[in-house]
């Protein structure tokens, strides 16, 4: 009896090897896709941003300068004043009695004086014909300059007199805000003690005072001296304020001034800014965050926060050669400017820097690189339900 065999199963383990034979080839994984952006180098503002606190450019304490009963107060408490002001009024009436007797005291010194003036001339004209004794001479001459010193004692004392009578009104040092009455009428004031009637400061333009770190000050004058920062006068840095809610202060100002000492305490710089403040929107005693524009870097990359990666050598970006390859670069980025690090040192111009996809590429390997388009805000954001 013959056999026969059916060539169905030797068909189907052919198909199966040469299937097996081309499994590898079929499971070779193409290279990763990763976004990248172009390294470009460019002159970057150097910025600092610092915590500062708001107070006035000028504080004049309002005091009652003479004893006396106060009267009234002439201003609205928190109201604009202006140099000069009438702010308080102190009861004249003792101080112009005062006066008037000063004045009196004048008026009879003057008179005495005049007397013996009239008897100094006439003991003169006495004495050139010999009719009168040297000792009576020297007497009238005495008296008559003892009555002009007491003129000139009394007009002492009445224009203190008078100066004390002004002090009863009381204005304003100069311009600026008023605050909140400290003493109420019919209160006793000046009385050994020059009183605090009110304080008035000028707001307009406002002192922003803040610190520096002094270690961050010798970077700069290194980083000045090596070429790779051009750093501005003091008159013409740049301070930006946010207000505490968030929002940025429309006006610009300058840094004003710069302490020669470092607190030892804080191991900072004591620095202070000059705002313009014509809306009187910033009050003394603020607290603000004050970005410190000090210069620019004048050759540097911005390169995005995510594509910033340190290891224990150090910050390092990955990018993508002109093989094809991921390639590791060590770079020097000591600073932030907005969502971006400020790189100093480490790149080319026209480096591809992953900035995406950097889990999926390892140094050496193939990546396919892309154009990195950011995330908008509004990617994020639940789809409205239907």
């Amino acid at each position: 009896m013959r056999l026969r065999i059916s060539p169905t199963p030797i068909l189907i383990f052919a198909l199966v090897a040469a299937g097996c034979g081309k499994a590898p080839q079929q499971m070779q994984m193409p290279p990763p896709e990763v976004g990248v952006v172009v390294a470009k180098a460019q002159s970057v503002p150097l910025t600092r941003d610092l915590v500062g606190r708001l107070s006035a450019t000028r504080t004049a304490d309002v005091r009652a300068r003479v004893a006396g009963v106060l009267q009234k107060r002439v201003y609205t408490e928190g109201s604009d004043v202006k140099q000069g002001q009438l702010l308080f009024q102190i009861d004249p009436a003792p101080l112009k009695a005062a006066l008037d007797a000063q004045l009196a005291n004048l008026a009879a010194a003057k008179a005495t004086y005049t007397n013996n003036h009239i008897a100094a001339e006439r003991a003169r004209s006495i004495a050139d014909k010999g009719l009168l004794s040297k000792t009576d001479m020297d007497n009238a001459l005495a008296a008559e300059r003892t009555a002009a010193a007491a003129v000139q004692q009394a007009q002492a004392n009445a224009e203190t007199a008078r100066i004390n009578l002004g002090y009863a009104s009381v204005a304003a040092p100069i311009d600026g805000r008023a605050g909140q009455q400290q003493v109420t009428e019919g209160a006793l004031v000046g009385q050994g003690t020059a009183t605090l009637l009110t304080t008035v400061e000028q707001i307009d333009p406002i002192y922003v005072n803040f610190s520096q770190a002094v270690g961050e000050l010798d970077a700069l004058r290194r980083a000045q001296a090596g070429g790779h920062v051009a750093l501005e006068a003091a008159n013409k840095a740049k301070v930006d304020i946010t207000l505490p809610d968030g929002t940025a202060y429309t006006h610009a100002g300058t840094l004003d001034f710069s302490d020669t000492s470092v607190d030892a305490a804080t191991g900072a710089v004591s620095l202070r800014g000059i705002v313009p403040n014509p809306d009187h929107q910033l009050l003394p005693g603020m607290y603000v965050n004050v970005r410190l524009t000090v210069g620019e870097i004048t050759h540097a990359w911005l390169i995005p926060q995510v594509a910033l990666q340190r290891d224990p050598g150090g910050a390092y970006l990955l990018v993508v050669g002109a093989d094809g390859k991921v390639a590791q670069k060590h770079v020097t980025a000591d600073s932030q400017q907005g969502g971006d690090f400020v790189v100093t040192a480490g790149l080319s111009d026209g480096d591809q820097v992953i900035v995406s996809g950097v889990q999926h590429a390892r140094p050496g390997a193939p990546a396919k690189a892309v154009p990195w388009k950011p995330i908008e805000a509004s990617a994020g954001k639940p789809a409205a339900a239907h």
